[in-house]
């Protein structure tokens, strides 16, 4: 069976970084030479604080939670442009209220993806060589094969 025949759905995840953004460039090229349709991800993390309950305000959480909406689509935007300049088919998606490995994972099962394509995302010096955690986590529990961009 050729690579064609095995990825027609793909799920590119991120975080609208330089690094994710290369990830990007080059899931949609793949996804363009096998005719396969993409689904774009970004997460954004729950609001977690170890503040008392007190100190917290519902209108804080609201704010907090309007500016991951508005982060997310400026990301999504970007992706949706780079996607119909390059004339591959892509719908977009913002996971909320989940690390970004559960909102991967979560996503790449809903969407029944059959490749998941991530950066790496490096740190300095001696970590760099490693991989970050939550693409470690993607690695880990993905039931489908995950490209890692670095």
């Amino acid at each position: 069976m050729g690579a064609a025949a095995v990825y027609r759905n793909i799920l590119i995840a991120t975080d609208g970084s330089e690094l994710a953004g290369k990830a990007l460039t080059q899931g949609l090229r793949l996804a363009k030479a096998l005719g396969a349709r993409v689904t774009a991800v970004t997460v954004t993390e729950p609001w977690a604080t170890s503040a008392p309950p007190e100190v917290l305000s519902e209108p804080l959480v609201q704010e907090f939670e309007k500016a991951a909406a508005a982060g997310a689509e400026r990301i999504l935007s970007v992706v949706d442009a780079k996607a119909k300049e390059a004339g591959v088919p892509c719908s977009t998606r913002h996971i909320r209220d989940r690390f970004a490995a559960e909102g991967i994972l979560e996503a790449a099962r809903d969407i029944g993806c059959d490749l998941i394509i991530m950066a790496s995302h490096g740190r300095r010096g001696f970590a760099k060589l490693l991989l970050g955690s939550q693409t470690t986590e993607v690695l880990a529990h993905s039931a489908v094969p995950v490209l890692i961009y670095r």
